[in-house]
């Protein structure tokens, strides 16, 4: 996994300036005396279409499917990210997923509420809502290299195949480790993931935001070898103090109008792009 690692911590970040003085970078932040770095805020929305639309009449269908797809199509230059994902046979209770980066909670609220104003809309259900936000992590300061999960505040999706998102807790054990014994069961579970390139993961922090403490999510073009790091790493120490790590989401990059096209119906007729890349 390229710049893979649960890096879980609070916002206890002190560094020390010239005189070798310890200073809370986050208090000054809180205090007015440093500036604010900008975040992100992470949204994966998962919906479930109600059976009975596709007893619908054709022609019902197809102008509620054309409604929705340009509804994302022109809600695409609003955000940051926003992708779609199907899961139709990947997950029960859901059929597809939108991926949402912005830099306020306000726009990630104004999208919802234009689906729910679409036709199509109001024969969706919402399955499964994670919301996160980014912020540095202190476990990765001493493993630095070009584009490190961890180190940067923002989503940077490479445009891979598949995407994998579940919910994270850890014990609260955890938290009563010392931060050198949990720097170092990080180093090892950075060093395992580190053995599969061909995965990089996205993790967002969600405390106090949402229900669960992270979302994580790797991007891949080969599902096996996400399998196979997600095996090895059940045994690396940092496992032993996962509280939860499901439901997780096998999802598969599509374009929204091949998804609703799955959905049923009469091809969509407006071009949308699956989403910014």
């Amino acid at each position: 996994m390229s710049d893979r690692q649960h890096d879980e911590d609070h916002d206890h970040d002190h560094d020390a300036d010239k005189s070798g003085k310890v200073v809370d970078e986050g208090l000054q932040v809180r205090l007015g005396r440093a500036p604010r770095e900008p975040r992100q805020v992470v949204k994966y929305t998962f919906f479930t279409l109600d059976p009975a639309w596709r007893r619908l009449p054709m022609e019902e269908r197809e102008a509620a499917k054309a409604e929705f797809a340009r509804v994302v199509s022109e809600s695409v230059p609003e955000f940051i990210v926003l992708r779609t994902y199907n899961l139709i046979g990947m997950h029960h209770d859901t059929d597809f997923m939108l991926w949402s980066v912005s830099d306020t909670l306000e726009r990630q609220s104004a999208l919802l509420s234009r689906i729910y104003n679409t036709a199509f809309g109001a024969w969706l259900r919402i399955s499964y809502s994670f919301l996160a936000m980014t912020k540095h992590s202190q476990y990765v300061r001493d493993h630095v290299h070009e584009g490190q999960e961890g180190t940067r505040l923002t989503i940077l999706p490479e445009g891979k195949k598949y995407l994998f998102v579940y919910p994270l807790d850890k014990k609260r054990e955890w938290y009563s480790e010392p931060f050198e014994t949990r720097n170092t069961v990080m180093r090892e579970h950075i060093k395992i993931g580190h053995r599969y390139p061909t995965v990089k993961i996205n993790t967002t922090y969600s405390f106090g935001l949402d229900d669960q403490e992270f979302v994580v999510a790797f991007e891949s073009d080969y599902a096996e070898d996400f399998m196979d790091c997600v095996e090895e790493l059940r045994g690396s120490i940092s496992s032993s103090f996962t509280a939860r790590d499901v439901p997780i989401f096998t999802c598969i990059a599509t374009d929204i109008r091949e998804i609703l096209d799955a959905l049923g119906g009469a091809p969509a007729t407006t071009a949308v792009p699956a989403g910014r890349w």
